[in-house]
């Protein structure tokens, strides 16, 4: 993973609606654009959390799944590490709907960069949301 002094920042892997940078920006003022990039091997889902539609979409959201063969193309955002917390919080970690996970993606640059991303626990297939679509 590059940084710039081994310990402010990290790089967010998004998909679905954290490519929308206001979206973000809501509760990370850090994040800033580093690349476009591939996720190798998985696949873009949609679903809800234990099969329940989520409050806030009332429908499903996107998650990544393991899926040999496939990829995934999102942002690479690189944010402060002050904003770990709050990515935590809005991707529902402590409310136990997404875990943090690690993930290498390709840039089109062709580096390979280290990044968290996030990945739907206890998943259940579904449509997506007519309201996440938009986003």
């Amino acid at each position: 993973t590059e940084r710039d002094d081994g310990s402010c920042c990290f790089l967010y892997y998004a998909y679905g609606s954290n490519l929308l940078r206001e979206r973000l920006l809501l509760s990370n003022p850090s994040a800033a654009l580093c690349a476009m990039a591939r996720l190798r091997d998985f696949k873009l889902e949609f679903g809800h959390h234990q099969g329940r539609t989520s409050s806030v979409w009332h429908g499903g959201t996107a998650t990544i799944i393991q899926s040999p063969g496939d990829e995934v193309w999102g942002i690479v955002w690189k944010m402060n590490t002050s904003n770990l917390s709050s990515l935590d919080k809005q991707e529902g970690v402590e409310d136990g709907y997404y875990v943090p996970i690690e993930v290498n993606v390709d840039t089109q640059a062709g580096k390979v960069l280290t990044c968290r991303s996030y990945q739907m626990k206890d998943y259940v297939c579904g449509p997506p949301s007519p309201q996440y679509k938009r986003v």
